[in-house]
């Protein structure tokens, strides 16, 4: 049946000159049916350099949000638009323009994991590759670092020159990943590497041989020599750790990280995103333009 429902959407790629793109947290069987694979940033730049009309993009809300706003002239489908992020709206309403009243030479920084709404009212984004980069480059002192808290305490500590100010949010997924569960699994597998996205919180960061993006911990276990590595991130990322290294071994803390909107994403939703495109993300042209400017400014200084 999996191989009859691949076949389907093949054809319908090509006669709706579509293109699929698939985050790393997306399961297996539906990254497997992808033309690309990525994190959200990469797969939003794949999206405006595509020549297809169609993108199906296999993630959650804001990704797809991304996409339009980069590509407003083409269709982008959500395979599930129900599949959304809880951290990219955790900025309290108000919040911002407290921020901005109590602070001269602000700069809002805001996570590219963020609504388009929370885009529109900051100044620049960033990635988690991009982030200590960015927040070195920009002229300002005071820095409100939004959504994702612990990213924003990352960051904090490699630039501990400016005075970066956290907000109260965080990933579900990374914030649930304990520095007791990285230790239990370090006693079963002591020789392993620990790899941690810097979403997870400070003690688990504290224990990690590398810290970086979804694609920075799979370019790290395939280059490093070592054969055992302790992933800190949601477990989907093991299907392109296995297809990179198929001889390594890859460990997850338990309970493992599962993020319930990336799984929702499957080959089904897909064929159907295809046969009746009625999941398409709608973006107003006023919200593109405000929220493009930050993404813009974060090209220009990620250069």
């Amino acid at each position: 049946m999996e191989n009859g429902i691949k076949k389907q959407i093949e054809r319908l790629k090509v006669e709706k000159n579509a293109v699929i793109l698939a985050h790393y947290y997306v399961p297996g069987e539906v990254q497997s049916i992808a033309d690309y694979v990525g994190d959200s940033f990469y797969l939003a730049k794949v999206a405006k350099q595509s020549k297809s009309e169609v993108i199906v993009f296999c993630g959650v809300a804001f990704m797809g949000e991304s996409a339009k706003l980069l590509c407003p002239g083409k269709k982008v489908l959500m395979p599930d638009p129900s599949a959304d992020c809880p951290m990219a709206h955790m900025v309290a309403e108000g919040k911002i323009a407290e921020m901005r009243a109590r602070y001269d030479d602000l700069a809002v920084v805001c996570y590219i994991n963020s609504t388009a709404e929370l885009k529109c009212q900051s100044d620049v984004c960033v990635t988690s590759s991009n982030a200590v980069k960015i927040v070195k480059a920009l002229p300002n002192q005071n820095i409100f670092f939004i959504p994702d808290e612990h990213l924003g305490r990352y960051v904090a500590e490699q630039v501990p020159e400016k005075n970066i100010i956290l907000n109260d949010g965080f990933c579900p997924r990374h914030k649930a990943i304990t520095a007791g569960q990285v230790r239990r699994q370090k006693q079963i597998h002591p020789h392993a590497l620990v790899l941690a996205h810097p979403e997870c919180v400070k003690d688990v960061l504290d224990l990690a041989d590398y810290i970086g993006s979804t694609a920075g911990i799979i370019n790290y276990a395939h280059d490093t020599e070592a054969e055992d590595f302790i992933i800190c991130t949601e477990h989907g990322v093991v299907y392109q750790l296995e297809k990179n290294d198929p001889d390594k071994h890859f460990y997850f803390v338990e309970p493992c990280p599962v993020c319930v909107n990336m799984k929702k994403n499957t080959l089904e939703k897909v064929l159907y995103a295809l046969q009746t495109e009625e999941s398409a993300v709608e973006v107003s042209e006023a919200v593109r333009e405000q929220a493009l400017t930050p993404l813009k400014k974060m090209l220009e200084l990620a250069k």
